[in-house]
């Protein structure tokens, strides 16, 4: 573990697991869309989103797999974690007050670049609304011990 309680790369495993869940509201709608500057309708106009296939609102999809950022900022690898990419898949919708659980699960290991390959799925009511993949840069034990040796 590094000083923020974040894993090394050196302390995870393959098949490691762990979720974040939140609770998307309506204010996290408006503030997603005055930050990303995304105001469309579907998002934003009930009136308008009735007259989709979905019927009304949903939430932004980015909105929904920040979720999955939390999982990994703040569950596993942890603190320290730096994103190098992520893919998605949108599978279904998410709603106003639908509870979003994230799950990340460690898929390989590079131990030498401290990388490691996360699946991440997310689901509403136990159905996967988004998937996909990321890669990390964790921190390494291994790395800081080097660094310490050096000064």
């Amino acid at each position: 573990m590094n000083a923020e309680n974040g894993y090394d790369i050196e302390d995870l495993q393959v098949g490691m697991t762990a979720t974040f869940a939140k609770t998307i509201t309506e204010a996290d709608i408006v503030l997603f869309a005055g930050v990303s500057g995304d105001n469309n309708a579907i998002h934003t106009n009930e009136e308008f989103a009735q007259t989709t296939i979905f019927g009304g609102r949903i939430a932004h999809g980015f909105l929904s797999a920040s979720v999955i950022s939390a999982a990994v900022a703040n569950r596993l690898p942890g603190p320290g974690t730096v994103y190098l990419s992520q893919a998605l898949r949108f599978k279904a919708p998410v709603r106003p007050g639908d509870t979003v659980h994230a799950t990340v699960t460690v898929k390989s290991l590079n131990p030498e670049k401290a990388r490691a390959e996360l699946e991440t799925v997310c689901t509403v009511k136990g159905k996967v609304v988004i998937e996909g993949e990321a890669l990390v840069m964790t921190s390494s034990s291994a790395r800081r011990a080097a660094a310490a040796a050096k000064s």
